[in-house]
């Protein structure tokens, strides 16, 4: 974690940062052995849904995926891309997060509209009526000389925090516990959207008192303890534009000495340029790209942003040439 670290305090809350600044908070706290962070999306995130027609379950969803990748990726050290990934076989089929080491936001999401207002009638969880039967993957992708890390778990639960703890429950890493929250309109009516995800680990073991395998019954207890309190927070409260994250956290955790690092901002930021969209399209042969004009031009739309590049036959010309 970066940055100066300070004790949560009344006067320390005052200079926060605006509740909602799109931001990650890194926190640990000493006494119980944890460390975590706190995401908060808000301005950034209405302009990253903007540009599609999402209905509000989908934009919903879509949010909550987008923080739980943020909060996940500001736990590691890494040079490159975390991706957030759900493939399934319901109204919503495929969505995409990603950040970059540099706080850079992107994500969509593939829906079947009629099964979408289908089921926002139905009774039952977010996930079950929406995402259905498939899996959810976490990829770190740090460039084309380095392996791929991939973290891949079945699609369990109600809610999109029932799939991230089901994934670290299932694997071998740290102990973690994950809870998420969005509130979303559609995307076609912004309504001041909002995301909030807050992750706590367990530091590997340091001492006889705090940590695991240790062989006595109060070993596990501060990691209990700090559950146990992370469990009392409403999704009202970590969306309440009045709190900040320190006053979140001071909440939670002010018995225990929580200390608070430098936040570290993210903002919205799609990775797609021409000159990729031109290495795309030369990979393929010409009569193939040439079949797929309309109007004499061949366009093409980034899924994250929509932004459209167009390339008419004297671009064509230019790019096989070159």
């Amino acid at each position: 974690m970066g940055g100066i670290g300070n004790m949560v305090s009344a006067e320390h809350r005052r200079l926060e940062e605006p509740p909602f600044g799109n931001l990650v908070q890194p926190f640990q706290i000493e006494t119980l052995g944890v460390r975590g962070r706190m995401v908060r999306l808000g301005g950034e995130l209405d302009a990253l849904l903007a540009p599609h027609t999402y209905p509000a379950p989908v934009a919903g969803l879509l949010s909550e995926t987008l923080a739980l990748a943020a909060a996940l990726a500001g736990g590691l050290k890494f040079e490159g891309t975390f991706i957030l990934q759900t493939r399934s076989n319901g109204p919503i089929g495929l969505m995409v997060a990603d950040v970059t080491s540099g706080g850079e936001l992107r994500g969509y999401a593939r829906f079947d509209r009629p099964r979408v207002e289908e089921a926002a009638g139905e009774s039952g969880g977010p996930v079950p009526k929406l995402l259905g039967a498939g899996h959810m993957a976490f990829t770190v992708d740090q460039g084309p000389d380095t392996e791929r890390y991939q973290g891949i778990t079945e699609i369990v639960g109600a809610t999109l925090t029932d799939c991230a703890q089901n994934y670290f429950y299932r694997s071998e890493q740290l102990d973690t516990a994950v809870s998420v929250a969005a509130d979303a309109a559609a995307t076609d009516a912004p309504g001041g959207t909002r995301a909030s995800a807050l992750v706590i680990q367990r530091l590997p073991e340091r001492t006889p008192d705090v940590g695991r395998g240790n062989g006595t019954p109060e070993a596990g207890e501060p990691w209990r303890r700090a559950v146990i309190l992370m469990s009392s927070l409403t999704q009202g409260e970590m969306l309440d534009a009045a709190l900040s994250p320190s006053d979140v956290l001071y909440r939670l955790y002010h018995r225990e000495g929580v200390r608070v690092f430098r936040p570290r901002p993210l903002r919205r930021g799609c990775r797609c340029s021409r000159d990729r969209v031109s290495t795309t399209l030369k990979a393929f042969p010409r009569t193939e790209i040439e079949a797929m004009k309309v109007d004499g031009r061949v366009v093409t739309t980034c899924e994250f942003c929509k932004a459209e590049y167009v390339f008419d036959g004297a671009d064509l010309d230019a790019l096989y040439a070159s």
